[in-house]
């Protein structure tokens, strides 16, 4: 049922097994991102945990509900948190509260108990880094926060900081980097359609999305290098020769890098790393060049 709304290969995930996806739109254009994981347990077999963004979460359920209207159940989760806890730390803090999810490799999940309450760690996160993400009741969950934040090794953390962390991870944000005008191949996100998925061809959009994949997009998604210190923001429009031949939507400083950095679209013929670009910030052209993402590595648990 899933896999009439998104291109990846859903049905043959691993008990505690998940995986980034792309919910599609009749066009082939992009309604969301978001995580879909096998649960673990024979009793939950047959179901599926699904973490999506929270600004498109009315949207999403909503178009569950119409498709999978008489076939399957809608459980939401609106009653329980999810917080994450990210960095190079991570595993030892959380090993002190859930004893063996230092055992789990890069998207994969695991249930626990806590104070009697049951929730969900999985190993994932959106900042590039090792990390965690837990999905627990409030009741149990906010008290352990708290605890966490009384180590030093933990700290909280704002969206701005995570958004500068998935930046220089080349992570897209919905609705800056992918939106309904966005097919996954332009957004450089193709990996996400396994072989079986190429085979069958049986996703929303699919005709638009093959020809992309077939004969290369018309615009695609690249990591951008400024060669001056002034950031260029969302919106900023690329150039060529005095011509414009792309956007930026996301662009702002990077701490690890100590650089100005941003991700964006432009011309299939000029996303060659090295390519000299110019970006208009200000009304004044400022030199930048095509560059491979990520800017930092990843350092995810294989």
């Amino acid at each position: 049922l899933v896999e009439t709304l998104v291109p990846s290969d859903i049905a043959s995930l691993k008990e505690g097994q998940a995986r980034l996806t792309v919910l599609l739109n009749e066009e082939g254009g992009i309604l969301d991102d978001l995580i879909i994981t096998r649960p673990i347990g024979e009793n939950a077999q047959g179901s599926l945990y699904i973490v999506v963004n929270g600004a498109v979460k009315e949207a999403d359920w909503a178009l569950f509900e119409r498709t999978f209207e008489g076939k399957a159940v809608l459980t939401r989760a609106d009653d329980r948190i999810l917080f994450a806890l990210q960095g190079p730390k991570a595993a030892d803090v959380m090993s002190d509260f859930f004893p063996g999810c230092e055992d789990l490799k890069f998207m994969r999940h695991m249930p626990f108990e806590l104070n009697g309450s049951r929730c969900i760690v999985s190993r994932c996160g959106y900042t590039g880094e090792d990390g965690f993400e837990v999905l627990v009741s409030p009741e149990a969950g906010l008290p352990l926060v708290k605890e966490m934040l009384t180590d030093d090794r933990v700290k909280p953390i704002g969206l701005g900081a995570r958004d500068s962390l998935r930046l220089e991870a080349g992570l897209c944000l919905y609705g800056h980097d992918m939106d309904t005008t966005r097919d996954p191949v332009e957004a450089d996100l193709a990996w996400v359609i396994q072989k079986k998925r190429r085979e069958r061809a049986d996703f929303p959009g699919a005709e638009r999305i093959m020809k992309a994949l077939a004969a290369g997009p018309a615009e695609v998604r690249v990591g951008i290098q400024p060669l001056e210190r002034a950031p260029a923001r969302e919106g900023t429009v690329i150039e060529v020769d005095g011509k414009a031949v792309g956007i930026v939507t996301s662009g702002g400083f990077g701490p690890s890098v100590d650089a100005p950095i941003a991700m964006g679209y432009v011309r299939a013929d000029l996303a060659e790393p090295g390519t000299k670009i110019d970006l208009m910030v200000r009304g004044k052209a400022r030199p930048a060049e095509v560059c491979a993402l990520p800017f930092v590595a990843h350092n995810y648990k294989r």
